[in-house]
């Protein structure tokens, strides 16, 4: 029936949305438990699991499987590692230059997938499996590349306390030369963070210091939800 497809439609939409939330919500622990390095490699394996089944469901006749890959793909898209992981390993002078790289693909990713959904292309009724699976291919790369990545210095300096492997990861990524300057950076932000009080959620809306900093941020971000992206 017509209104049962549109709430299973809806809820196929949404429901990205749903494990981004749970994603976002657990990716500062994880992040400190594990490691940024370790944390993207299994997002690479969620994501292929995620585009597996997603590939799979036409062949099984389930809806179900786009339900949970749609999911898992939140989860894993929404853990935000990218940038943070790509800033810290980056050298000073390219550091705000490899943070905007993140936007740049996130919006190249999303028009060649809306020029990929067309029915000329993967669109078709034969092909769409192809075009839902095919968000393992970039996951695929970089589970293949990103071990041959060093962990992210500060990470293995602030919360690692492991200086020789700070120092060694930063000879890896940006060759052999005077880099002490980097450290001592990392040092001083580790030696500010132990003063500063990392505020939960709810502690940050009580907080008066930063309300019309979030007030900002929840109108830009809304704003953004009614400029039409979504309908794209």
């Amino acid at each position: 029936q017509q209104d049962n497809l549109l709430f299973l439609w809806s809820i196929t939409v949404s429901i990205f949305g749903i494990g981004g939330l749970l994603g976002s919500s657990g990716s500062r622990y994880l992040t400190v438990k594990f490691g940024k390095k370790k944390c993207l490699l299994c997002n690479n394996v969620l994501m292929i699991v995620a585009a597996s089944i997603m590939g799979c469901s036409k062949i099984s006749q389930s809806f179900e499987m786009i339900l949970i890959g749609r999911f898992m793909c939140g989860v894993s898209l929404c853990v935000p590692l990218h940038h943070q992981y790509v800033g810290e390993i980056s050298p000073r002078k390219l550091r705000g230059f490899a943070n905007s790289t993140s936007s740049f693909f996130w919006s190249l990713g999303k028009a060649i997938g809306q020029i990929s959904g067309q029915r000329e292309l993967l669109g078709s009724q034969s092909l769409w499996p192809m075009l839902m699976a095919s968000c393992g291919l970039p996951a695929l790369v970089q589970l293949v590349t990103l071990p041959f990545f060093p962990e992210s210095p500060p990470y293995l300096l602030m919360h690692k306390g492991d200086q020789e492997g700070c120092k060694k990861a930063i000879r890896q990524l940006w060759g052999e030369g005077q880099h002490q300057a980097e450290i001592d950076d990392i040092m001083k932000e580790k030696a500010t963070m132990k003063n500063t009080k990392i505020l939960s959620v709810l502690e940050l809306v009580k907080e008066p210091a930063f309300r019309w900093q979030l007030y900002m941020i929840v109108i830009l971000t809304a704003t953004i939800q009614l400029c039409g992206i979504n309908a794209v």
